[in-house]
């Protein structure tokens, strides 16, 4: 098995991660991989003798074996919620709201501008709020008083139609990856962090940050701590400073293989998936451990999941393992 590292080598430092391991795949697994936008790696086919297949990057889905429907209900996470109460899921519920008057003879009553705030006082004015069909952790964080509320109101409406709120959650975070019933990793998350040099401030720091997270098309971290000063502060070299709120690795967030004390967290994971239909399935939760069942919250289900953590965790194997899923139940390989 050829070397992952020394094969993404070769390509170009834009081409997307999944379009890397799908070539990667194709040399092991005996197929023709071919790009198709002039090496840019955003759309390419997957042939053997019999059948060619499509995958593009962006919107597109990586894992043709979760049926159309089922992955289209994922991205809501409204729609997920209701889905997985009903299969006795526990989740961390919410509400959801419009942020255009755009269609709004089309829907019922309750979910727009003015509903959201009086929806956040019952909250206590404090709540977590995400875009209902965002990812990467786009826009998903803490808002705490009104003011804050309608700044970020005005501020994600420029990009996204509508919001989940949901009371303030915590626990250890975890995440299961399965292909139909089989666990085939499970990964702690930790929030991202900036690191002192013993010269910049953290708000100097986190400014970089952000810089950084808007290259990559995703919202900044909000400016704000409860202690004004602690902004201020230079940190020691090598110090770090965790950013609360977001975990996502796309937003600076870390994920280390490892999995819940509890084997509850693993059935829960699999009660999800099977709910929404999916055969891939990243599934993000809050298990505390101990075997509580009743202290483990699904926070939401990526159908179209990323899996860089595993080149960084030098598990190509596992790569390969998805990949081989994907190119059997599509019928470019004998099952």
């Amino acid at each position: 098995m050829r070397d992952l590292r020394e094969f993404r080598a070769g390509k170009p430092r834009s081409y997307p991660d999944q379009t890397v391991y799908a070539e990667y795949a194709c040399a092991e697994s005996g197929l023709v991989f071919r790009d198709l936008d002039g090496g840019t790696g955003l759309l390419f086919s997957v042939a053997s003798r019999a059948k060619r297949i499509h995958f593009g990057a962006g919107r597109g889905s990586w894992y043709p074996q979760n049926n159309a429907t089922a992955a289209r209900l994922a991205s809501d996470k409204y729609f997920t919620s209701l889905i997985l109460e009903d299969a006795g899921v526990a989740t961390l519920g919410g509400e959801y709201f419009f942020l255009h008057e755009r269609h709004r003879a089309h829907r019922p009553a309750g979910h727009e501008c003015e509903d959201a705030l009086r929806y956040f006082t019952t909250l206590g004015a404090t709540a977590f709020v995400k875009p209902l069909s965002g990812s990467r952790g786009d826009f998903a964080q803490v808002v705490d008083g009104e003011a804050s509320l309608l700044r970020y109101l005005g501020e994600v409406s420029k990009y996204y139609d509508s919001i989940l709120m949901q009371k303030v959650a915590s626990g250890t975070e975890y995440r299961v990856f399965l292909l139909d019933d089989e666990v085939v990793y499970t990964a702690r998350k930790y929030p991202p962090a900036v690191v002192g040099d013993g010269v910049r401030s953290i708000r100097e720091l986190l400014t970089a940050h952000n810089t950084a997270l808007q290259a990559r098309g995703l919202s900044p971290v909000s400016l704000t701590t409860d202690n004004a000063t602690t902004l201020d502060a230079v940190l020691p070299k090598g110090e770090r400073w965790e950013i609360p709120g977001r975990m996502n690795l796309s937003a600076g967030g870390m994920m280390v293989l490892e999995g819940p004390r509890s084997d509850a967290a693993l059935t829960l994971a699999r009660k999800a998936a099977r709910a929404l239909d999916l055969r891939v399935a990243a599934v993000d939760l809050f298990a505390d451990g101990d075997g509580d069942q009743q202290a483990i919250r699904v926070i939401e289900v990526n159908a179209n999941p990323s899996i860089r953590l595993l080149e960084e965790s030098n598990r190509s194997d596992l790569i390969l393992k998805i990949w081989h899923h994907t190119f059997s139940a599509t019928g470019l390989l004998g099952v």
